[in-house]
C-alpha cells in the first residue's frame, strides 16, 4: 500500500541515532533524525566601497535560489491559488441558491479522513492506531475544532461585513500565527523577516485599494458582527496554522492530516447537522451545484495536502504571507469568468506580495524556522518503509 505522501513510510531501525548536539531520544523509542539538511548561512554584505556592496548583494540574492525556498515559493502560490479556487466555487455556489458553509466543508474533511485514515491504520497497525487516539486524540480534537470554526466564522463574516473588512482583518492571522510559531518553537526572527511581513501587507493593501477603486465592495448588513467573526475567525486560522506546523515537524505527515480529517468530519457533520438541517431541504441540489461542491472539495484538498509540506519547508507564517497573493489570481479568474476589468495597481501589487515573500528569507533561511523530526509514537510497532521525508529539501 502506497503512501499519499512518500515520507513518513521510512523505516526508523534503519536511521542514524541521533547527532551529540541534537535532543536525546525519547526511552524505548527508535532514534530518529535531525534535519539531515545542513543549516547554509547567507553570505555577508561587503560595505567597504560600492562594488564590493553590489557584489555582496547580487551573492546573498543568489543564495536565495535554493531548491528548498523555490520549492516553498511554488507550493506557496499553489495553496493561493487554491483559495481564489475555494472563493470563485463559493461565490457560484450562493449564486445559485446553495449556502450551506458547514455542510460545504463536510466534504473536505470526509475526503481527508478516507484517504489518510485508512493509511494510518495500515502503518501503525489498527490496534497502535487505537493507542494513539486514546494517547494523542486530544491534540488533534482542538486542532480540529479550531479549524472547523475558524473557516465557518470566516464565511459567516462575509456575509455581515465588508470585502474592505474582511480582507484587512485576515490579515490578523499573520501575526497571531508568528506568536504561537514562536511559543511552539523559539524561531529567531530577524528583523527582514519583520520587513518582508510589513511589505506583504503593504501588497495586500494596494489590493485592497484597487478592489475598492473598481468597486468590488459591498454594503455591510451588521459591520460590527462580521468584523468579530472576521477576527476570532482569523485568530484560530493563526492558531491552527502553528499548531499543525508544530504536528507535522514531530509526527508523520498522514497521522496529523488523518486525525484532522476524522474529528473534523465528526464536528462538522454534527454542527451542520444542527444548523443547517433545514436549509438542505431548500437549497439548489442539482448537476451545476454538485460540480461547484466536487471542485471546491478537490481545490481544498489539495490545500490541506500540499499546506503541511510547506510548513515543513518554510513555515505556517510563510505560508500565510503566500495567501495574500490569492487576490490577484481572484482577478484572473474574474476576467472570465465574471468579466470584471483589469485595474492596473493588481500587477504591482502582486510583484510586492512576492517581493516581500523574497525578502522574508534575506537573511534567514527555510532550514533554521525549525528542525523536522518525524517520529511514531513510541508504543506504535510501524510497519516498515523507505528513508524519504516529504518536506527535507
Amino acid at each position: 500500500m502506497s503512501s499519499p505522501y512518500p515520507e513518513d513510510t521510512k523505516d526508523v531501525k534503519a536511521l542514524r541515532p541521533d547527532s551529540i548536539d541534537g535532543p536525546p531520544s525519547l526511552p524505548n523509542s527508535p532514534s530518529v533524525p535531525h534535519d539531515d539538511v545542513h543549516l547554509s548561512v547567507r553570505p555577508p554584505l561587503d560595505y567597504s566601497s560600492g562594488p564590493a556592496f553590489a557584489r555582496s548583494v547580487w551573492r546573498r540574492f543568489a543564495s536565495l535560489w535554493t531548491k528548498r525556498f523555490i520549492l516553498s515559493l511554488l507550493a506557496g502560490q499553489l495553496v493561493s491559488l487554491c483559495i481564489t479556487c475555494t472563493n470563485v466555487t463559493t461565490t457560484e455556489l450562493v449564486n445559485r441558491n446553495w449556502a450551506l458553509p458547514t455542510t460545504q466543508t463536510f466534504f473536505l474533511y470526509f475526503s481527508l479522513f478516507v484517504i489518510y485514515t485508512p493509511y494510518t491504520i495500515y502503518r501503525y497497525t489498527f490496534v497502535g492506531w487505537l493507542k494513539m487516539i486514546y494517547k494523542d486524540g486530544w491534540k488533534y480534537i482542538i486542532l480540529a475544532a479550531c479549524d472547523v470554526e475558524g473557516n465557518f466564522l470566516v464565511v459567516k463574516a462575509y456575509q455581515y461585513t465588508t470585502l474592505l473588512s474582511c480582507m484587512l482583518l485576515d490579515a490578523w492571522a499573520i501575526p497571531v500565527c508568528l506568536l504561537f510559531c514562536f511559543i511552539y518553537m523559539r524561531p529567531k526572527y530577524h528583523w527582514t523577516q519583520l520587513l518582508g511581513v510589513i511589505i506583504c501587507v503593504g501588497g495586500l493593501g494596494m489590493l485592497v485599494a484597487s478592489d475598492e477603486i473598481t468597486d468590488k465592495d459591498w454594503p455591510a448588513s451588521s459591520r460590527a458582527k462580521g468584523d468579530i467573526f472576521m477576527l476570532v475567525g482569523a485568530t484560530l486560522y493563526g492558531f491552527t496554522n502553528a499548531t499543525e506546523e508544530f504536528f507535522v515537524r514531530r509526527s508523520p505527515l498522514y497521522e496529523v492530516v488523518g486525525q484532522l480529517g476524522m474529528w473534523g468530519v465528526l464536528i462538522n457533520g454534527i454542527q451542520a447537522a444542527g444548523l443547517e438541517h433545514k436549509d438542505m431541504t431548500t437549497a439548489s441540489w442539482n448537476g451545476a451545484t454538485i460540480g461547484l461542491l466536487v471542485a471546491y472539495t478537490a481545490a481544498m484538498f489539495i490545500l490541506y495536502t500540499v499546506a503541511p509540506i510547506l510548513y515543513r519547508m518554510a513555515s505556517s507564517a510563510y505560508y500565510n504571507l503566500s495567501l495574500l497573493s490569492s487576490d490577484f489570481y481572484g482577478l484572473l479568474f474574474g476576467l472570465f469568468l465574471f468579466h470584471y476589468s483589469v485595474y492596473w495597481l493588481y500587477f504591482p501589487a502582486f510583484a510586492v506580495v512576492i517581493l516581500g515573500l523574497i525578502i522574508y528569507f534575506w537573511h534567514a533561511t527555510p532550514e533554521e524556522q525549525g528542525k523536522i523530526e518525524p517520529r511514531v509514537p513510541e508504543y506504535v510497532n510501524e510497519r516498515g518503509g523507505t528513508t524519504l521525508v516529504v518536506g527535507q529539501v
